[in-house]
């Protein structure tokens, strides 16, 4: 791997003992095809199923992929430890089942023109195959981004591509973790100037979801008041 590789990719894991070996590979079959330099970093995140010893197994195993753990599960807390340790150009977000080389391939093509870019499931042209309820959540959610924060952006959730430059400015602004880590950051770096492109997912669910999307909602709209009082403040 040379020195500086083009993209960290940075996955959040927490209790994938079952799931992470096949998944891995597949991800970094995905990597190889897009023909550029990479690394993997695993931010396994407080799992009780041995996960962080199956994680390590593969990291000595599989060229270029490398893990920590945290003590505490917590995915925002991984992914910020994760961008912390990223030394590509880019970093990468992406999640253990949702994952796209053609995602990342779109993304650079970008590189001239976006700071960072964001796979979005409602720009024109993605294909949102997930259920009605959760297509509802996101629609409600980014309208609540629109009205609080009056952001221009259509979607916060999911795969991201950012210059490792920004994650380094902005980063250390954000307050917010669990789910709400990479939403921040987003809203920060718009208001920021910071160039943000999106590019048309498609999302088809690889697995039942691990936790209820409503009990995450109260949660979701605390966080949201926290981060709109802490932007207040700073003004």
């Amino acid at each position: 791997m040379p020195d500086t590789p083009t993209l960290s990719v940075i996955v959040p894991i927490h209790n994938e003992a079952g799931y992470l070996t096949g998944a891995l590979s597949d991800l970094v079959e995905e990597l190889g095809a897009v023909g550029v330099s990479y690394e993997v970093i695993l931010a396994e995140n407080g799992s009780t199923d041995g996960t962080d010893e199956i994680a390590a197994t593969l990291s000595r195993r599989i060229p270029d992929v490398s893990t920590f753990s945290l003590p505490e599960p917590n995915y925002g807390a991984a992914m910020r430890a994760g961008f912390g340790k990223a030394s590509g150009e880019w970093v990468v977000n992406f999640d253990i089942d949702y994952f796209s080389g053609p995602f990342l391939r779109d993304g650079l093509a970008l590189a001239d023109s976006a700071d960072i870019v964001l796979a979005s499931k409602r720009a024109e042209g993605a294909d949102d195959r997930r259920s009605l309820l959760r297509r509802a959540g996101t629609f409600v959610f980014n309208m609540i981004l629109k009205l609080l924060f009056r952001s221009g952006v259509s979607d916060t959730h999911g795969m991201k591509l950012i210059r490792t430059s920004v994650v380094a400015a902005v980063a250390p602004t954000v307050v917010s973790d669990l789910d709400l880590f990479d939403t921040e950051l987003v809203i920060r770096a718009e208001r920021a100037g910071f160039r943000i492109a999106e590019v048309p997912a498609i999302v088809e669910e690889q697995r039942d979801a691990r936790s209820s999307f409503l009990s995450r909602v109260p949660r979701t709209l605390y966080g949201l008041a926290r981060i709109r009082w802490h932007l207040w403040r700073e003004r």
